[in-house]
């Protein structure tokens, strides 16, 4: 119950609004990824199903030699009750109608009912691939792999894939 009270406070927190900060910024960059996917599809005894928000706020980006940086938040929860909250950076690489999207995101990871990774600190890599329907919208597919770098004293790992529908506001 605590993880869901988070995890409604980390969406609440995320939302845009015109009553708070500098008015001169375009409210149009902020971008959100609804996810639903498969935690921890390559172990049988643990798999789960999980569903994910992700909010991108696209006036932080920055162009760099790696190509476009932007900071993203998020979390997810699975249907045992595992948990992860997150914050880092991906990279945004645009091939026409097609973006490929690499991302690193330390967090904070409870196990619930669910796997236990071996620490509270994790670090999730994830390529997500999406395609540009509209200048608003865009539909993607993702990978991760959700690891604690041997910080504790077992490191087994979770690989997930997702579907993702993300929207600009």
């Amino acid at each position: 119950m605590i993880l869901k009270r988070i995890f409604l406070v980390l969406l609440i927190l995320t939302l845009p609004s015109k009553l708070l900060g500098d008015t001169d910024i375009d409210d149009n960059n902020h971008q959100f990824n609804l996810y639903l996917g498969n935690f921890d599809f390559s172990d049988n005894n643990q798999k789960s199903m999980l569903l994910g928000f992700q909010h991108q706020n696209e006036n932080l980006k920055r162009n760099t030699f790696l190509g476009n940086i932007s900071p993203v938040s998020g979390g997810f929860i699975t249907a045992n009750s595992a948990a992860y909250i997150y914050t880092g950076v991906e990279w945004n690489m645009n091939m026409g109608p097609f973006f490929l999207t690499p991302s690193f995101t330390p967090g904070l990871y409870h196990e619930g009912d669910g796997k236990d990774l071996g620490h509270l600190l994790e670090f999730k890599s994830e390529l997500q691939l999406s395609y540009k329907t509209t200048d608003t919208t865009n539909f993607a597919v993702s990978y991760n792999h959700v690891s604690n770098a041997s910080l504790g004293d077992k490191n087994p790992g979770a690989n997930s894939y997702m579907f993702n529908f993300l929207k600009k506001f």
